[in-house]
């Protein structure tokens, strides 16, 4: 950026260091904040481990995304909290006290006994803490976004905004790299037993680094000039839904950030956990390759961002929703066959075929107290196994692995790691494997590519959206307005994806099943979007009930 002044929203010109200054320190924060928040689904396998014990590894897995879905449910509150703070007190002082409830919560993960020191507490208290960062979060977005628009000079803001989208991968990208580190300096047993606490605990120092930085900024000048002429809002979430053409505003932005949360998340979370479990990569590969395509999204971004600045914001994301609804399924396949070709190869030449009567599996019957079928059980394993099969109703229980029956004896049915290393002995004899590997590097550089392709998918509609809200709202009234929106679509329909579509997975027994939940909310969002945004260049809010 050239050492030249910028037009500043208040009339004022900024000059460009100005504007880095007010770009970077808000970037920098919400990295921090979002790697707070993304370090618990990096850790994920080891937090279960820690936090949520037993041989259920199905169900020990769907409890610790439902932790991390915990969180996401509270970031609307924190929406309402700290969005009614940022309209009455200021952009800038509210999201330094979001990042410190952040920094302060995420390092306590990483002070918590395990479950075998302290039982049923440590559970809890993750889930307390969880909750800490949900409240922070759903203050922080909007403060950022809202405190870099309204320094932004109206024909760039897009591209000035788009750099608190893209520190959101940002924070992705530093969890990846802080794990990456601990795992290099911390021997592998010693990582598991307690290094992997040294990420939650190094927050504390990230924090200070972030509070350094903001505190350096001034408040907005926009809410500045607001202040002095007496128009803050009186209670800015009562008119959030009373204010003129508001409530039809809100319902576009739940359905832009529909699509944009559950696309971000499939991208990143669902294929890291894809990798690393079905497809059994090694986890260092695994990382890698998210950290690199990951930097190369972030790019994507800014691109998009500036793009939305000349073509408008509604483009984009339009067309980005219905090129995922194209392509989310032949990505994400063309990524397993990649991935592991092995394991379709032997599914190709020993299928799987379950059956039973009262074949059916429910991943919570256990932590509910209910009684799984002979058939459930047994489907159980073979999922937890990442193996593909067919159900097929019978009077009897029998496991086909291609043209061999495996005999299922009461021991099986009743010890689970007896059943679990005999069913995966017998799979392993038909041509499956249970190690981790490394696919060749032709196959890497596919998946790349691949995970690149969800990359710019999920930049189409994320990069502009910060400044695509910032202008449907009124002033007075605008961090309550986009944040209460977008946190409910991000908390509810983007938090509680790992969840849903982990248990879409464990009932049907299809890895690729869970994308129908992502693929419904990008239909949705394609619908909402394309009827309810107005086409055009950019425009600042204007008081009028049709506005959108």
């Amino acid at each position: 950026m050239a050492e030249a002044t910028l037009a500043g929203t208040d009339g004022r010109e900024m000059t460009a260091a100005e504007m880095r200054l007010v770009v970077g320190a808000s970037s920098v924060g919400t990295i921090f904040e979002w790697y707070d928040f993304f370090i618990y689904g990096t850790l994920s396998a080891l937090i279960g481990a820690a936090f949520f014990p037993g041989d259920n590894a199905i169900l020990q897995t769907l409890l610790v995304w439902a932790g991390f879905a915990i969180g996401f449910g509270f970031r609307p509150l924190g929406a309402i909290l700290f969005g009614y703070l940022g309209d009455k007190l200021g952009r800038k002082y509210t999201f330094l006290v979001t990042v410190t409830l952040m920094g302060v919560a995420t390092a306590g993960v990483g002070l918590i006994p395990s479950a075998e020191s302290i039982g049923l507490a440590a559970p809890l208290i993750v889930i307390v803490l969880r909750i800490l960062q949900g409240l922070a979060l759903g203050g922080e977005y909007g403060g950022a976004a809202i405190y870099v628009a309204e320094h932004a000079p109206p024909e760039r803001r897009g591209f000035f905004t788009s750099f608190i989208q893209a520190s959101v991968v940002g924070g992705f990208v530093l969890s990846i790299v802080v794990v990456l580190l601990c795992r290099a300096l911390i021997p592998a047993e010693a990582f598991a037993a307690w290094g992997w606490r040294v990420p939650f605990l190094l927050s504390l120092l990230l924090l200070a680094g972030s509070l350094w930085m903001r505190l350096k900024l001034s408040e907005s000048p926009v809410f500045q000039a607001m202040k002095a002429a007496g128009e803050t809002a009186g209670n800015p979430f009562v008119e959030s839904f009373t204010y003129p053409g508001n409530l039809k505003r809100i319902f576009i932005a739940l359905g832009v950030t529909a699509g944009l949360t559950t696309i971000w998340y499939t991208a990143f979370f669902s294929t890291l956990s894809f990798l690393k479990g079905p497809m059994r990569i090694d986890d260092f590969t695994v990382e890698m390759l998210l950290l690199l395509a990951a930097l190369v999204s972030m790019g994507f971004y800014l691109w998009i961002g500036r793009l939305s600045d000349r073509v408008g914001r509604k483009k984009p994301i339009v067309w980005g929703n219905f090129a995922i609804l194209l392509l989310l399924f032949p990505v994400m396949w063309g990524i397993g066959a990649l991935a592991n070709p092995g394991l379709k190869q032997a599914a190709a030449a020993a299928p799987v075929i379950i059956s039973g009567p009262a074949c059916e599996y429910n991943p919570f019957g256990d932590l509910l107290g209910q009684t799984q079928s002979p058939c459930g059980k047994v489907m159980e394993t073979v999922t937890a196994a990442g193996v593909p099969y067919e159900l097929r109703q019978s009077e009897a229980l029998s496991l086909a692995v291609g043209d061999r029956v495996v005999a299922i004896s009461p021991a099986d049915l009743t010890d689970g790691a007896a059943r679990k290393a005999r069913i995966e002995g017998e799979l392993t004899r038909g041509g499956y494997s249970f190690e981790k590997q490394v696919p060749p590097f032709v196959n890497l550089v596919g998946i790349f590519a691949l995970l690149l392709v969800l990359g710019f998918l999920s930049a189409a509609n994320y990069g502009p959206v910060a400044a695509l809200l910032s202008e449907m709202f009124p002033t007075r009234i605008r961090y309550s307005s986009m944040s209460i929106p977008y946190h409910i679509g991000a908390g509810y329909f983007g938090g509680f994806l790992p969840l849903i579509a982990g248990y879409i997975i464990a009932r049907t027994g299809d890895v690729y099943s869970g994308l129908w939940y992502t693929w419904f909310f990008v239909a949705f969002a394609f619908v909402v979007t394309a009827w309810g945004l107005k086409p055009g260049l950019p425009r600042d809010f204007e008081d009028d009930v049709s506005t959108t």
